[in-house]
């Protein structure tokens, strides 16, 4: 998956916007305005491919202990996010996009319930 791959992927789904919060580099995916899903752009550029993914506690240690490509979250709260590196080729693109999948529906199941039905 390339950045324009995780790009689109990203912006399919509902209620997704894309935004540059914090610099001109890292690129942050929201739904209702909150964050699932981010990468930083000049990382890509370098040949370190990675996203950042919101993901189940207890999931996320389960896959960094199965996937070497999968660790703790780069510069975010360890306990609820993954990066997800992309450069080694371990994880399909089938994969991936589950992984995304769960980063956004996690997210959705902790707005409101009027915010979800405002997504459906």
């Amino acid at each position: 998956m390339n950045i324009e791959e995780f790009r689109t992927f990203c912006l399919s789904k509902k209620g997704v916007t894309e935004h540059f919060p914090f610099d001109k580099d890292t690129l942050v995916f929201k739904v209702c305005d909150k964050m699932f899903a981010l990468s930083s752009l000049k990382k890509w550029e370098e040949g370190v491919q990675f996203i950042n993914l919101k993901c189940n506690p207890d999931y996320a240690v389960e896959l960094r202990e199965k996937y070497e490509s999968i660790l703790p979250g780069y510069h975010m709260s360890k306990k609820h996010w993954n990066s997800v590196h992309l450069h080694s080729n371990e994880l399909p693109v089938s994969m991936i996009e589950y992984l995304i999948n769960h980063s956004y529906d996690l997210v959705v199941k902790g707005l409101s319930k009027k915010m979800q039905e405002q997504l459906r």
